[in-house]
């Protein structure tokens, strides 16, 4: 063997010994879990319980910092610039894959290539509800009302971007209507106005709205995902509903830092799954109408590119700027 090639030989054992000793000592210091949004909400449960369990099997301390703002880059960019060990990790949902097109050419960091998939955890569907004064009672009424009064109907949003704001772009895309589009801080402002009449619509997830269907504030007209929810069984899909080829599944997943080691992210993985297969965990999510998805990083790379390229597409073709 030649001299070079040796060293060569010599030098990738050293890389793999050191990778996999990466993996076999993580973590070796207390763990910080990014959240982007406010301390209430899906982001912060799926946090939170991840938080609890990898501090019970590791024994290192595992902090949640909630940093909303800036369409969540503000937290998203923490992570981007962290040091790539696995000891600093962000929770994202469907907003973060609209962030390309959206801030198309200004984000401080690059969504694919600054990150490495850890996991998709959960997916739950998007709920259209209306205020019971509405004079729609379907979709269908629901539409031929908006084409009857083009720009009229108002739809609410928790801030450009977000699921529920591309979830309604993406339903007047496909349904050919026009309605009015009035932003919010956050969901709960939002829902506040739309339960007191001073807007007409909202998509939603389902965790911050089944309670207030439930109890007569608003009226379900369908959830967004290709099957009904177990927690409103008689609120028809979508497709169901007549609108062909509309899903939207808001999804919950894990990233770290890219550079990471392949052995710390298989690491963070396996408990990730192990954690989120807890009978009690599955359970809990159930009962807010998130459904486990505990995928392999390979998976969630795949669903975030494409993810990427369909909310692209609407954000282009509906010409949805940040106020």
């Amino acid at each position: 063997m030649s001299g070079l090639l040796q060293r060569i030989v010599v030098g990738i054992a050293v890389l793999t010994f050191a990778l996999s000793a990466a993996g076999q000592g993580f973590p070796s210091k207390p763990i910080r879990i990014v959240v982007p949004f406010p301390p209430s909400g899906f982001n912060d449960v799926l946090g939170r319980t991840l938080a609890q369990e990898f501090q019970k099997t590791w024994g290192q301390p595992v902090v949640v910092d909630n940093r909303p703002g800036g369409n969540t880059i503000i937290g998203s960019d923490i992570v981007a610039k962290a040091a790539p060990d696995g000891h600093t990790l962000l929770v994202v949902a469907l907003p973060f894959s609209v962030l390309p097109s959206l801030f198309a050419g200004k984000l401080p960091f690059d969504v694919v290539k600054d990150f490495a998939p850890v996991s998709l955890c959960a997916g739950s569907p998007n709920m259209l509800v209306a205020n019971p004064s509405v004079p729609a009672n379907s979709v269908k009424e629901l539409i031929a009302l908006a084409k009857a009064q083009p720009g009229k109907l108002t739809y609410a949003s928790a801030g450009n971007g977000t699921s529920n704001h591309v979830s309604a772009e993406y339903f007047k895309m496909v349904a050919g209507i026009d309605m009015l589009h009035i932003p919010y801080k956050g969901s709960a402002p939002a829902v506040t106005d739309l339960i007191g009449g001073q807007v007409n619509i909202l998509f939603d997830n389902l965790p911050n709205v089944i309670q207030h269907v439930k109890a007569g504030k608003l009226k379900p007209l369908a959830v967004t995902t290709v099957k009904r929810s177990s927690q409103a069984p008689d609120v028809p899909t979508m497709q169901e509903a007549g609108v062909a080829d509309y899903e939207v599944s808001v999804w919950f997943g894990l990233l770290a830092t890219a550079g990471t080691p392949p052995d710390v992210i298989a690491k963070l993985n396996a408990e990730t799954v192990r954690v989120l297969k807890l009978p009690e965990v599955k359970a809990r999510f159930a009962a807010l109408g998130v459904d486990v998805v505990a995928s392999s990083p390979d998976q969630f790379t795949q669903h975030l590119k494409s993810e990427i390229a369909k909310w692209g597409k609407v954000v282009r073709e509906a010409k949805i700027k940040v106020d």
